[in-house]
């Protein structure tokens, strides 16, 4: 899969208070990259913990389930679009179908 955004991760684990988040999200990004997903069960075989929304939204418990990522997976074109990455307080604040 091809992941657009990844800039977004580096941000977030650039910041003082993620720094922990760094190691979780680069194997995060480094088995999306290796994944074919065809269709949402496909993410829940790789991802169990995975959260299979509407319109191919996917949420991802990352760092032990410290933090939450947000992602639009397009199955035919083999894309997955980061929309948000926080800690579960942030995901709170947010509509995941919306971000």
């Amino acid at each position: 899969m091809r992941i657009v955004s990844v800039g977004t991760l580096k941000a977030f684990w650039d910041q003082p208070s993620h720094h922990d988040a760094e190691q979780p999200l680069r194997t995060w990004v480094r088995v999306v990259r290796a994944a074919h997903w065809v269709d949402p069960p496909a993410i829940k075989q790789m991802f169990r913990s995975a959260d299979i929304l509407c319109d191919g939204r996917v949420v991802f418990d990352v760092g032990g389930n410290k933090y939450r990522l947000v992602a639009w997976v397009n199955y035919h074109y083999g894309v997955v679009y980061v929309r948000f990455i926080g800690t579960h307080r942030d995901y709170d604040k947010i509509d995941a179908q919306t971000v």
